[in-house]
């Protein structure tokens, strides 16, 4: 599969691009693509949620009334989940929500997300480029030459480039990330891949 390379300015160089066929133009599974970005959702759950059970709500443990004889229903402390202000009955306790996926399963996934985008033609190769100062106006503006600039764009970069990710991190609609962190969920989350020429050196070789 071949792609056009463009400029930062958003002209094609007329030069193009080989796209490795083994990542971009796989038989999709979709359901390794579930699985991975389950994964990565639930590896981002803090999983600190808490509330009080009964022996820990404040309050006295002395028997509100008798067993039998009262004409009502029995009952023991104040602190009975039935009461109001009662502990609560089966709550959340803190817990991991991670889980192993395998290693193959999770290449398999990324190729898979990789294939969906280039079918969607959502793929677009740039020339290597950097910005002298971080400047989001730069990026901002290289995102309209690109006709991006209403869209949700995943930037991936072949190595760290301080200034190119300063210049993204501030946007809501943009995401800066090297080659070698891509993810499933992080390809799937956006709408449009920039990839820089250089990263694809990474990328074919997923």
């Amino acid at each position: 599969m071949e792609l056009a390379v463009y400029n930062i300015k958003g002209e094609d160089t007329g030069r193009k691009v080989q796209l490795n066929d083994e990542v971009f133009a796989i038989e999709a599974n979709e359901h390794a693509v579930y699985l991975d970005v389950k994964q990565y959702l639930a590896n981002q759950r803090q999983g600190t949620h808490k509330a009080k059970e009964r022996s820990e709500v404040s309050g006295s443990t002395r028997k509100l009334h008798k067993q039998k004889g009262g004409g009502g229903a029995r009952i023991g402390d104040i602190n009975s989940p039935v009461l109001v202000g009662g502990g609560r009955v089966f709550g959340p306790r803190p817990r991991d929500y991670r889980f192993k996926l395998n290693k193959k399963l999770k290449q398999l996934a990324r190729k898979s997300a990789l294939t969906y985008k280039a079918q969607d033609n959502e793929i677009i190769v740039v020339e290597d480029f950097t910005f002298e100062a971080p400047k989001t106006k730069e990026f901002v503006n290289f995102a309209k030459n690109l006709q991006l600039a209403d869209k949700k764009v995943l930037l991936v970069l072949a190595n760290q480039n301080k200034n190119v990710y300063l210049s993204v991190r501030n946007l809501p609609n943009a995401k800066a990330m090297v080659a070698s962190e891509v993810n499933t969920y992080a390809l799937l989350n956006n709408k449009a891949i920039i990839l820089m020429e250089s990263s694809l050196d990474v990328i074919n070789k997923f």
